[in-house]
């Protein structure tokens, strides 16, 4: 399944506020409490390992234009 742009848009926003909602500490416990949430509704074992492999390997380089994102510590 693919999303439309904007659909993926909202989904990407919505997944950034939460990372810095749970703030540095949590971020790493956060995706992958979020990933295990999503493995079960996947449902299907090889298409997690398949997700897994292609996030390791198509990480993209940092752009050198990417601001750091600014944490408040309120």
């Amino acid at each position: 399944m693919t999303y439309e742009a904007s659909t993926q848009d909202q989904l990407y926003a919505r997944v950034s506020n939460a990372i810095a909602q749970a703030g540095d500490e949590k971020e790493s416990l956060f995706l992958a409490r979020l990933v295990l949430l999503l493995f079960e509704r996947v449902n299907d074992e090889q298409a997690c390992a398949d997700a897994i492999d292609a996030a390791l390997h198509e990480l993209p380089t940092p752009s050198l234009s990417a601001q750091p994102v600014l944490r408040s510590s309120l």
